[in-house]
């Protein structure tokens, strides 16, 4: 299977509640949709540099994690992130990769919004077996 990619958009979730508290306007609530990899091997979201500086994502903490080359380093968590594909929605933190690494969209956030990878059509497609919106597991 090659790499799958898709439109995913983020939204600062932090603009959000300040948009419903009347501190910014509705208007100022930073999106973005950006074309990520899809990575179900990969448990967490993933954003670059860039796109934490556009979006403006409050800081968590450093967290250590593997990368795909096999090296662990530090990374800052941000959040909360709002994402959306289709019809699903998912509330989650991101990893800031350095520079302008390629983003990617991880296991958990795919688990929330309830999507697959289709491996024939090799695209994101929400789950057939729940058309109309995400059934979560709770098994």
């Amino acid at each position: 299977m090659g790499l799958v990619y898709a439109d995913i958009k983020l939204i600062n979730a932090g603009d959000m509640e300040s948009a419903k508290r009347h501190y910014i306007r509705r208007e100022e609530i930073r999106e973005i949709t950006i074309n990520m990899m899809v990575d179900s091997g990969a448990y967490e979201m993933a954003i670059n540099e860039r796109i934490q500086e556009q979006m403006g994502f409050s800081f968590i903490e450093k967290r250590r994690a593997l990368l795909a080359d096999g090296r662990v380093g530090e990374f800052d968590f941000v959040g909360p992130v709002m994402v959306k594909f289709a019809n699903r929605t998912a509330i989650c933190s991101a990893m800031v990769l350095p520079g302008d690494c390629d983003p990617l969209l991880g296991a958990i956030p795919m688990e929330e919004m309830d999507v697959m990878i289709h491996p024939r059509r090799q695209e994101l497609i929400v789950n057939p077996a729940h058309p109309e919106g995400a059934v979560l597991s709770m098994r």
